[in-house]
């Protein structure tokens, strides 16, 4: 039997801060299915590719049976994950005509590799052929197959902080089985880390403000915050915005997520705002203001809770992804303050 003091991992009571299953050496489980259903809902819908003939872009997760967990036993992680999912897509011809059509995916499972995914995209019954349907059947698997990738790597990264508890000193013992997630760096904030354990530890925090002025009216430029489309168009990728008090949005691939909090038509935007690369659960709360200086629009953004070693990059990013975006999607240039 291990004895106090004697430096058996079971029992370094000592070394923590909750003095409960030291080391998570005893098998511990985290229910990771409904997690997982949100966040592949999150990666799919507003898909899209295009090419000469038209765009195509998945416009519901019709069906997603399946479930998944985390097992975590003398400080190993195990993963497990079956999923059977069918989403619907819809293309659109430059000529205008509409096509529809469904993705099948019947085997994403721990079992699996990404390559070995059997991804079907087919047209729906009476539809006439496309070249649409090669578009979607080619370019746009393989958009499914990397949105499918990356909810494996978020499951091993953004889920699991907390599975490894952190012992009294603030350390946290890391998993060599955790993979790190690849993001673009032409993207916003992306960067080519894992989001950093900091579960159970308190962060310190800064607040800044920016003001940019805008030519067109507060309506618009409201619009433009909380419409998908324009904010697609603005930051070049597809985006899932559910634009009404306590929805949610992911933009630009995953590396931004957050919730609204509340909307005022064409006064005030609040939302939880935060990276995939922050300390888990932990978000900004970022408020707009649209202040109608006749023919312009003078914008506020106050920035809070932003963690102090990411204030430079929070900055930047809302300057330049989003105010420098927007003026040169729609026109809508004028002096920054």
């Amino acid at each position: 039997m291990a004895k106090w003091g004697e430096g058996d991992p079971r029992w370094i009571v000592e070394e923590r801060a909750d003095a409960t299953n030291v080391n998570n050496w005893h098998w511990t489980e985290r229910d990771a299915t409904n997690w997982s259903s949100e966040k592949l809902k999150e990666l799919l819908m507003g898909l899209q590719v295009e090419d000469d003939e038209g765009k195509c872009e998945i416009t519901e997760v019709s069906k997603l049976e399946g479930e998944a967990s985390i097992n975590n036993r003398k400080g190993k992680l195990i993963f497990f994950y079956e999923w059977n999912l069918k989403a619907k897509w819809r293309g659109t011809s430059k000529s205008g005509i509409k096509y529809k059509g469904e993705i099948d995916v019947p085997n994403l499972s721990d079992e699996n590799d990404k390559e070995d995914l059997d991804i079907s995209v087919s047209l729906c019954k009476d539809e006439p052929d496309t070249p649409l349907f090669t578009l979607m059947r080619k370019e746009g698997a393989e958009k499914v197959r990397e949105a499918l990738s990356s909810y494996i790597e978020l499951l091993k990264t953004e889920f699991t902080q907390g599975m490894i508890l952190p012992t009294a000193n603030g350390v946290t013992k890391q998993s060599t089985s955790q993979s790190k997630v690849k993001m673009n760096d032409t993207r916003i904030g992306s960067r080519n880390t894992a989001p950093p354990s900091c579960t159970g530890v308190k962060i310190p925090t800064c607040k800044f403000m920016l003001r940019d002025t805008f030519l067109t009216s507060p309506e618009e430029l409201y619009r433009v915050f909380l419409n998908q489309e324009m904010i697609q168009a603005f930051t070049h990728t597809a985006a899932v915005v559910d634009a009404e008090k306590g929805g949610k949005f992911r933009l630009l691939d995953g590396n931004v997520f957050g919730e609204f909090q509340e909307l005022v038509p064409e006064e005030k935007i609040v939302m939880k705002w935060r990276y995939n690369t922050w300390p888990s659960e932990h978000y900004a709360t970022v408020t707009l203001n649209f202040i109608d200086k006749g023919n312009e629009t003078e914008l506020k953004i106050e920035c809070r809770a932003v963690p102090e070693s990411e204030e430079d990059r929070t900055r930047e990013g809302w300057q330049r992804y989003y105010c420098q975006a927007i003026k040169q999607t729609f026109g809508f240039g004028a002096r920054l303050c």
